[in-house]
Parts: C-alpha cells; structure tokens; sequence
C-alpha cells in the first residue's frame, strides 16, 4: 500500500461490512496495518457480528448497532493493551465480520456406494443423495477452529468438510436403522432425524446449527433396480394367471348347467384347455395335452322323459297327460300316429309326435287325413 492509501487509512472512522456475496461466512475488515482511529465507528447490520482480534487474541464482540469505539466499550481491548482511562491514540486490531444469516440447500451426497447387507437381496451398494442447512450461533469458536486468519472465508470452504463428516455419518445410520431395501423410501424423514441426532454436536463444535438435514433420494444400482423390476412383471404374471384361473372354473360351471349342449361341451373344453395354459409355466410353449378337444359330432342324448307329460290331439280333442306307457297303448290301438299332435311341458306350440327323439322310430308316420269334402 503506497503513501495515499497510508493516508487515508488514518482518517477512516467507519468500520463497517456490507455484504453482496451469498456465500460469505467471515469476512475480514482491510485497512493499512490494522490501524483504529480512537472514537471510530463500529457499524453491525442485523444478520452480522462483529469480532475484534488483537495479536492472535479474540477480544470485544459486537451484535447489530452503531458503536463509538472508546475504552469503554472495548474493555478486553484495553485491558490486552493496558490502556489507562482517556487513552485516544490509534490502535491495531483486526476486526472479523461473521455472517448469522442461514445457508439453505446445500446439497450432500455419496461419491461411491455404500455396501450394505440387506435380508432380502443380501449384499447391495446404495447411493444417497439430501440437502442440509446451517448458520453460526458461536462466531468466536468459527473463528478459532477453521477460519484463522483468512481474510474471506466462504461457505465453500467448510462444506466440503462437512459433506465428508454427511457421507460417514449416513452410512452409520443407514446400517444401524435395519430398515429393508423395499422400504427406505418410507423412512427418509427417519433417517434425517438420525442425522441430526448424530451430525448435530460435531456442527456445534465448528460454532455452526445444524438445520434439519433431508434425505431426498436413495438410489440402486442400475443393475439392482433391472432385478427388481423382473420381479415386479413376475408377481403382476402371477396374478394374471389366478385370474385367469378362475375365469376357466366359471366357463366349466357353466357348461355342467347345460349337458344336453353342444355348446356346453365345447365351453367346457374351453374352460379345461384355458385352465392348462394358466397353470403351465409363463412364456412355455403349449403342450399337447393343453390343446383343446375337437367339437363333438353329435348332440349328446337328452335325459330320460318324466313320466305323465304328453298330451295328445286324438279325434279333434286334447288328451292326456299321459306316459310313455300311455302313449305306446294309443299307438297300438292305431288311434295315433307320427302325425298325431303333441305337446309336453316347455313347449312353445304343438308338434307333431314323430318330431320328438324318442319317438322318431317307435312312432313312423302313416297316411296323413283324408282332406275334407
């Protein structure tokens, strides 16, 4: 510094910080050889603390205000340099400006993985990754454990630092909750809890307040994360095939309700072949034995009449009911025929005999009526 600046050193009596910066903790007040005009003023904006540091010694501190620096309001000051009551010569001292204000979002997170053993997939490498907070509640022990005569000390300085103290911290926490790897994601406000339990006191010892530190990811490797989806599409086919399941018994209960049926028949070979396939093994190819069975040729035989349920149009008048036993007197008797109208329960109209299965050989058609004159 050149004869002006000299100069002018001497005559500056405002001692003050205005900070533009985001990420300045400590900042060190310059002038020409640390000199203090006597009576000077002190100026501390709100957020800011001021600290006087004489040969090495932390000395007077100062909170936001506008001071008038005389003996009596710098008692460590004057007692370091045995000033006598009236003193009004210059002094030195280096006077530090500590910013109070909080740092938010200051990222953390692990450089390499972390290997922990988990229950379910055993030995696994994880990645976490958060944000943290801090502020200084104790600018003198700042000052004394990591700034030292730093002229500019920025948050950057000391984060680094504090990421490492994160990281080992983390793990410790991770290992020590037990939680599964399916549900960390549940458990980071837990584990950020944690973290300040563990984290907090050796902030302190920095002068520093640890704000609530955030767990906001916790990561596989892209490996892990290809395991656990195969896994997941597995559980997803192993539901599909239940479904599937019971859609075949429904079809097959349906197809018993209807046994006289073609269709029921053919429902029911659905329903055993679909069955098949849902229990053999995903992706295989279908086996002989799940192929579905060819559609029978004929209807199956109805079930046995119920006795007493024709009634007959015999001489131009209903008769009957009658049974099968009824039924075969009245043919003896040559009084009907195949063309005889008939009719049993569940019929939309009367037919004639021979249309009925069961009687379509014991009841062969004879000459139709004699048209009327």
């Amino acid at each position: 510094m050149g004869f002006f600046a000299k100069i002018v050193g001497e005559f500056i009596d405002i001692i003050e910080w205005i900070d533009d910066s985001s990420d300045t903790l400590v900042y060190r007040f310059e002038r020409y050889d640390n000199e203090i005009k006597y009576g000077a003023k002190l100026t501390v904006r709100e957020g800011q603390y001021a600290l006087f540091v004489n040969e090495g010694k932390l000395a007077d501190g100062f909170g936001p205000g506008m001071y008038t620096l005389e003996t009596q309001n710098i008692p460590v000051l004057t007692t370091l340099n045995g000033w006598k009551y009236g003193f009004s010569s210059p002094f030195k001292a280096e006077v530090y400006f500590v910013s109070l204000r909080t740092f938010t979002n200051i990222k953390w997170g692990t450089r390499n993985p972390i290997m922990l053993r988990d229950p379910e997939f055993g030995p696994v490498r994880l990645r976490g990754f958060g944000s943290f907070s801090l502020r200084v509640t104790d600018p003198r022990a700042l000052i004394a454990a990591v700034v030292g005569t730093d002229g500019r000390f920025t948050l950057e300085e000391i984060t680094e630092q504090l990421r490492s103290l994160f990281v080992s911290r983390f793990a410790d926490a991770l290992a020590e909750s037990r939680v599964p790897l399916l549900d960390l994601s549940t458990q980071y406000d837990e584990l950020g809890l944690m973290l300040q339990k563990r984290i907090g006191p050796e902030f302190q010892e920095y002068g520093l307040e640890l704000g609530k530190p955030l767990v906001e990811n916790i990561s596989l490797p892209e490996e892990v994360e290809k395991i656990l989806d195969k896994r997941t599409s597995m559980g997803m086919i192993g539901d599909l095939g239940a479904f599937n399941r019971f859609q075949a018994s429904v079809a097959m209960e349906k197809a018993a309700e209807n046994p006289g049926q073609a269709g029921g028949m053919m429902g029911m070979g659905v329903g055993v072949a679909l069955g098949q396939q849902t229990i053999a093994p995903w992706g295989a190819p279908p086996s002989a034995s799940a192929a579905p069975p060819p559609p029978p040729t004929s209807a199956a035989p109805p079930p046995p009449p119920v006795p007493g349920q024709y009634h007959l149009v015999i001489q131009g008048r209903q008769q009957g009911p009658y049974d099968l036993a009824g039924v075969r007197q009245w043919i003896a008797s040559g009084q009907v025929t195949g063309q005889t109208l008939a009719w049993k329960p569940g019929m939309a109209q009367w037919v004639a005999l021979q249309q009925f299965p069961e009687w379509a050989t014991m009841a062969p058609g004879g000459p139709p009526p004699l048209p009327n004159a």
